[in-house]
């Protein structure tokens, strides 16, 4: 029993800590690149590409097959004796076995341009594989940052419920006191409501945020958390000069160039490839066999061994084959290729073009995010300010209760929008950092 109990407390202990487990970026980041159905598709990609190395690879080798074979015949067959013609049964066995080998000498280099295609595929989709790891880290890391940016929004959202519970109290005081009329108390409670809502609606989008999260790493949303890191207030420290060195950067570095790189270099040997149809094809043959034959109305054959020994064979040969007329096949195969070639060249410009639109994009929306973080700093500022002062006059009778609740209202939009500002401009500064081959989770 106390085995038992034992055992069961340790599970119920693992189980707790499961739950109460707090997922760092680090760690949502890892579990997205080490579950992804698109990572793991992927990789499944690359074993495959793998595999037509190897068979490219092999067929510089011989091919190399044997046969064996034994048949039997049933008949009659007639003799002549004296006069007189008998007719026996026969019974005949024979037996063979071959051996052969094919080596190609020559195909146009064909067999030599496969190998290196089949490289060059493989190391395509290892850095298709790595854009598509960057683009899943970038995405954690926004929903990561979503999660921090609904934690702020509803903890804004707690105190401004929790300051309008304390106005409703003090506005019951000051109307017990007959210094206010009743029906402040009424406006007061509407706030309250009001504010209970926004608390509801900002934990809502907490909820949701997480749940974003927990299906994008595939797991369970039942006790899921994260860590909650302090970020610090944005500064202009994070904001870069220029957009041309990052450009310069991407164009230099990033997978979708290297990968458009590689595609035309295996449109290129495509084209060699498509080439080797006009050339000849040389190859080297070999063959190896012998046989044996029975039959029951002889008993002078020689013994089964016996006769595959001396009736044993070697057999080599040399076959050229030189294109002459191919339907025009081998023509238009070499003029699709060189049309991919154009294409592949024609789709390097495009993902460049495509590549510094997004970083230019990406620049002047971080600039437009910070100048945005910055109003909103100065315009909250502004709000805090009026609030108290409308406080103030609202304590000396001077401000009426509707007038009070506006003023409230414009702080706390004030508030929502540095913090909306701020994630925004954070995230931004993240794509810029992405761009430049930074880590994005620190």
């Amino acid at each position: 029993m106390k085995q038992i109990l034992i055992i069961v407390m340790l599970v119920v202990g693992v189980s707790a800590t499961a739950q109460n487990k707090k997922w760092t970026l680090q760690e949502c980041v890892n579990h997205a690149l080490e579950n992804n159905i698109s990572v793991l598709q992927g990789q499944n990609v690359l074993l495959s590409n793998e595999q037509d190395v190897k068979a490219s690879k092999g067929r510089f080798l011989p091919t190399v097959s044997g046969s064996a074979s034994h048949g039997i015949g049933i008949g009659t067959e007639r003799f002549d004796i004296g006069s007189t013609q008998v007719v026996v049964d026969r019974t005949s066995n024979n037996t063979s076995f071959g051996l052969s080998a094919n080596q190609t000498v020559f195909n146009g280099f064909r067999l030599t341009n496969l190998y290196k295609q089949s490289q060059l595929n493989l190391e395509a989709n290892t850095l298709e594989l790595d854009r598509i790891r960057d683009n899943i880290s970038l995405n954690v890391v926004n929903a990561y940052l979503n999660i921090l940016f609904n934690v702020e929004n509803l903890a804004i959202a707690k105190d401004q419920y929790e300051f309008t519970k304390k106005q409703l109290k003090q506005v019951e005081d000051l109307v017990d006191a007959g210094v206010q009329p009743a029906a402040n108390v009424y406006d007061a409670k509407a706030t309250l409501s009001r504010d209970l809502q926004g608390v509801t609606v900002a934990q809502n989008n907490y909820d949701l945020s997480l749940l974003t999260m927990s299906q994008f790493l595939q797991i369970p949303l039942e006790g899921f958390e994260v860590a909650i890191i302090e970020v610090d207030d944005p500064s202009a420290e994070l904001m870069y000069e220029s957009a041309k060195p990052i450009v310069d950067y991407a164009l230099e570095n990033r997978n979708e160039i290297k990968v458009a790189n590689k595609n035309i270099e295996s449109a290129a040997l495509s084209t060699e490839i498509s080439k080797s149809g006009f050339l000849p094809f040389v190859s080297l043959g070999y063959g190896f066999g012998s046989n044996a034959f029975f039959t029951n109305l002889y008993n002078t054959e020689d013994s089964f061994f016996n006769q595959l020994n001396d009736q044993k064979g070697h057999n080599f040969n040399l076959s050229v084959s030189v294109p002459i007329f191919s339907q025009f096949q081998n023509k238009t195969n070499v003029a699709k290729a060189k049309i991919q070639e154009e294409n592949a060249l024609l789709n390097l410009e495009q993902a460049k073009l495509d590549l510094e639109a997004n970083v230019q994009r990406a620049f002047t929306d971080a600039k437009g995010a910070f100048r945005s973080y910055e109003a909103a700093k100065v315009s909250l500022e502004a709000q805090q300010i009026a609030f108290q002062n409308s406080q103030e006059r609202y304590n000396i009778g001077a401000m009426n209760a509707f007038d009070l609740e506006q003023t409230r209202l414009r702080l706390v939009n004030a508030e929502s929008s540095l913090i909306n500002a701020k994630y925004d401009f954070i995230f931004k500064t993240k794509v810029l950092d992405f761009y430049l081959g930074k880590p994005i989770t620190e």
